[in-house]
């Protein structure tokens, strides 16, 4: 008797069934995204407050900085700087020093997953290199900020490992006050839905 196969796929609230080897856009919904985003700690957890900062929040902050960097941008590319991390909805947030020793497979399930989630919401399945050149700019002045303001590194540390940010900070601290999980999710989902009906009018 042949053994079955692993089971690879996972059920979401919305009822779909997502395959995470070979995800269909069909069964992404922005609502698992946000639901999912919003309770997975940035940091494995490791940051100050009463809630977890969740990749929601960060998603939002990556948003919002990517938006200052290029204020002329599309609201596609916004867009799409605001789903950067939606496959840790599913398959979670890992520290880049854990990423780097999995390595290829674990990339190859997070861009897959990607790639379905941005044609899901009509986007490029990869976007063009100077999108994700952008958007990875903004993502480590928010790991900066995140680090400094709740994970305990020291600015030093910071600038270390993610550079030091060219443009005024202040404006991004209401960004970074932990919320609860509902919360972030709603913030999450009300900005998805304000980008999207403005890149697909």
């Amino acid at each position: 008797m042949t053994p079955a196969k692993p089971r690879a796929w996972q059920r979401m609230l919305s009822g779909r069934r997502l395959d995470l080897i070979d995800p269909s856009p069909l069964d992404v919904e922005i609502a698992d995204i946000a639901h999912g985003l919003a309770r997975v700690a940035r940091w494995n957890g490791q940051t100050h407050g009463p809630e977890i900062f969740s990749v929601a929040q960060h998603s939002l902050l990556v948003e919002a900085i990517f938006a200052a960097e290029a204020p002329t941008s599309a609201r596609a590319a916004r867009l799409a700087a605001l789903l950067h991390d939606a496959p840790e909805y599913v398959i979670g947030d890992m520290i880049s020093p854990f990423k780097a020793a999995i390595g290829g497979d674990y990339k190859l399930v997070e861009k897959r997953l990607m790639a379905a989630i941005f044609v899901r919401f009509g986007l490029p399945p990869e976007p063009p290199g100077e999108l994700n050149k952008a958007v990875k700019a903004a993502d480590r002045i928010a790991a900066y900020l995140e680090a400094t303001a709740l994970a305990g590194f020291t600015v030093a540390e910071a600038r270390k490992f993610f550079g030091a940010p060219r443009l005024a900070l202040k404006g991004f601290a209401g960004y970074l006050k932990p919320l609860r999980p509902a919360e972030a999710q709603q913030a999450f989902l009300s900005r998805f839905v304000e980008l999207d009906r403005l890149a697909h009018p």
